[in-house]
């Protein structure tokens, strides 16, 4: 895909289009590189992103019950 460099202000600028944007998961804050003579732009990536997207708290609720025997826990102040 060929675009042109457009002035804006003092620096230059691209339009992305909006296909290139979504298929690359771009957000609004992207991290531009230099790789030889090539400007790599990527999405930053948020430390922990996603890690509890399968998270289910009603099954960790009942793991419990399984692991402590009705006796011992009769013992226990909760």
């Amino acid at each position: 895909m060929h675009t042109q460099l457009r002035k804006i202000g003092n620096s230059k600028g691209i339009i992305i289009p909006a296909a290139l944007i979504e298929s690359c998961a771009l957000n609004d804050e992207v991290e531009l590189r230099i790789e030889g003579k090539s400007l790599v732009i990527e999405s930053i990536k948020k430390p922990r992103a996603g890690w509890f997207d399968g998270y289910k708290t009603e099954s960790v609720e009942t793991k419990w019950n399984d692991i402590l025997p009705d006796d011992v826990s009769d013992e226990w102040q909760w």
